[in-house]
């Protein structure tokens, strides 16, 4: 039975991985082309205000330079912070505005500039998904000060000090990899300008990589340290290609989900296929943590408008990672205290 049990996942994944490339999702954006949006825009730049909501910083360029009156009515700094200007805040307002008779006529949401329609909160452009972000954070956090406190204080060390977990290094990586991609998440859900973009989508796409590297050195058991160089070295080249490519190049995001995707599917193939092999005490955790990666890795292909304006498939996806991750360390921990017992019992 433990042989025949993957067999279904396996089909799932070259089924989806197919229909994803043979049907990309579309990235069009019909509701910045809307003439009445953009009538609405062009207004609220020439008088400040969109319908009875109005702005003060209209009357400043986009690096907070009054276009008129004294120094001392210079836009205020909390506002420059977050990089709200005239024209943002007249597309947010305009926005709102076309939503709301979209919806009183009986239609659907659309995109603007090829993002849905999200509500803001205390100027946080996706409050759900900054949310679940940092709970995101937070557990990764946990997980990998757990991991650190069980192999120093709790597991037997070498005499060297040293412990007996062969991937000691490589998961401190991980968990650094894993915060700092959470929290450049975070960051770009709060405020989406090209930095935060940039640092989001690179973060993302090395934390990818990195996690793909690891599930086939624990996979295949490599230990020879230069048998790990020349498994990681073409991933890592890769990977920096990708990165330079997103910031120098050309920032796409639909090719950088298709990357994330096809590095998250392989690596949820090879968990899957050393599970079946290897007899792990933990096993049905890998078992667990493979079903779920399959449902994220649907949320993160598929898209749908938010409902209420602030919860789309992004954030469910946000949602369903925060119970992975802590999974996943736990079924790191029992593989350390698996390994090291097995050590142990050799020296012995």
């Amino acid at each position: 039975m433990a042989l025949l049990f993957p067999l279904p996942f396996f089909f799932f994944f070259f089924f989806f991985f197919f229909f994803f490339f043979l049907f990309p999702p579309l990235h069009a954006s019909p509701g910045d082309s809307d003439p009445l949006y953009k009538d609405c825009v062009v207004q609220c730049e020439k008088s400040g205000c969109a319908g009875d909501k109005c702005f003060q910083h209209c009357k400043f360029s986009s690096d907070g330079k009054p276009v008129d009156g004294p120094w001392y009515l210079q836009e205020p700094l909390y506002l420059r912070w977050k990089q709200w200007d005239c024209q943002t805040d007249c597309r947010y307002h305009c926005m709102l505005s076309r939503e709301e008779e979209r919806t009183n006529l009986g239609g659907e949401p659309v995109k603007y500039h090829g993002k849905w329609p999200f509500r803001r909160v205390y100027g946080i452009q996706e409050p759900v998904a900054v949310a679940l972000a940092a709970l995101n954070l937070a557990v990764q956090f946990h997980g990998w000060i757990s991991f650190f406190l069980l192999l120093n204080y709790k597991l037997p060390l070498k005499p060297n000090k040293k412990t007996y977990y062969e991937y000691t290094g490589l998961w401190h990586i991980y968990g650094i990899l894993a915060m700092n991609s959470w929290f450049w998440d975070a960051a770009f859900h709060c405020r989406h300008v090209e930095l935060t973009e940039k640092l989001d989508y690179s973060s993302a796409v090395a934390f990818t990589g990195f996690s793909l590297i690891v599930a086939i050195l624990r996979a295949l058991n490599v230990r020879d340290e230069a048998a790990r160089v020349m498994v990681s070295a073409p991933i890592i080249s890769f990977v920096t290609t990708h990165i330079l490519y997103l910031n120098f190049y050309k920032l796409d995001h639909g090719l950088n989900t298709k990357v994330c995707l096809v590095m998250g599917i392989t690596q949820l193939l090879v968990w899957a296929a050393w599970g079946v092999v290897s007899h792990h005490p933990s096993q049905w955790k890998l078992w667990a943590l493979v079903s779920g990666g399959a449902v994220t890795m649907l949320l993160k292909a598929f898209d749908f408008p938010p409902y209420g304006g602030y919860v789309d498939a992004h954030a469910l996806w946000h949602a369903t990672s925060i119970p992975l991750s802590y999974i996943w360390w736990s079924f790191v921990r029992d593989d350390a205290e698996f390994i090291t017992s097995g050590v142990l019992k050799k020296v012995k």
